[in-house]
């Protein structure tokens, strides 16, 4: 849900008229929708909804985001054939975290102001503001994004994808719904609805949360292995709940690493995925650091 390319924190000078005109009124209403859903959650639980949303939060979360979008698009960690890019670019579509043009310019603009203003999602301007409320307010330059990810504009079928976004939540939701009333015929603990709501509303915020907070909580808390020019951190609970990307200090100090743990200690489920793709042919040019830049050299 996210298209938001150039952000500015509220001023507290600003009239009440103009903070509302300033709402993304589209992207709140989605993002509502998706947390008021989790409120029925509890009535509708079922053991093979948590399975299918576990399920989802890896394909959504793990590959569409954290794999593709990030370290696929955004900083070329790796190659892959263009079929297959866009078949995960489409994961990452169903997590409603805007077109994936926009998210990597967004954050490419992060990494290339990390910290200061024109950074549009620092904790500097509050936690609650770099969590959440960033992709809540309207876009005030829709060209800065654009012209961030030239690479994918030029692309006509990242364009197309791009452009139609919204459409893999969409077909998911029938999708779910059938699914369910179809394992509910069988005979086990399954609903349409329970599909709809836990594979849809639940998994979706989840993975928000999970992206949102390695915009927040490792810019604010944890350990550093690298003394980088911004406040990023590794945070070894959001590396958990993001699939490796709470080794955010290790990603700032090394940006095109297909790898951000790089202790032993720091688990990247994402990194495990990339060499196995690597076996099976569909990753290649693994970038990595040399052994003199990790971390205790």
């Amino acid at each position: 849900m996210t298209t938001i390319s150039r952000l500015q924190p509220p001023s507290g000078a600003r009239s009440l008229r103009s903070r509302i005109n300033g709402i993304d009124w589209p992207v709140v209403t989605g993002i509502l929708a998706m947390h008021l859903g989790c409120l029925l959650a509890p009535f509708f639980f079922t053991w093979t909804a948590l399975i299918v949303t576990v399920l989802l939060v890896w394909l959504t979360g793990g590959i569409g985001i954290t794999l593709c979008f990030h370290r696929l698009l955004t900083h070329r960690s790796f190659r892959s054939p263009k079929w297959f890019e866009y078949l995960l670019t489409l994961c990452g579509c169903m997590a409603w975290q805007g077109p994936p043009v926009t998210w990597v310019g967004v954050h490419r603009i992060h990494h290339r102001h990390s910290d200061e203003s024109e950074d549009p999602h620092s904790p500097k301007d509050g936690f609650a503001w770099s969590h959440m409320f960033w992709c809540m307010s309207k876009n005030t330059d829709g060209q800065r994004a654009a012209d961030a990810a030239k690479d994918l504009q030029r692309d006509a079928g990242m364009r197309l994808i791009s452009r139609f976004f919204w459409i893999p939540q969409f077909v998911a939701m029938p999708l779910l719904f059938a699914g369910g009333m179809f394992v509910e015929w069988l005979g086990l603990s399954a609903s349409g609805f329970s599909w709809l709501i836990w594979g849809v509303c639940v998994r979706t915020v989840i993975v928000y949360h999970g992206t949102w907070f390695v915009n927040s909580a490792t810019h604010t808390w944890g350990y550093r292995n690298y003394e980088t020019k911004d406040r990023s951190t590794n945070l070894w609970w959001v590396a958990l709940l993001s699939f490796g990307e709470g080794w955010h200090n290790n990603h700032h100090a090394h940006q095109r690493s297909a790898a951000h743990g790089l202790r032993w200690f720091e688990l990247d489920m994402t990194y495990w995925t990339i060499r196995l793709l690597g076996l099976l042919g569909l990753a290649r040019d693994i970038v990595l650091p040399t052994a003199d830049q990790r971390p205790g050299r």
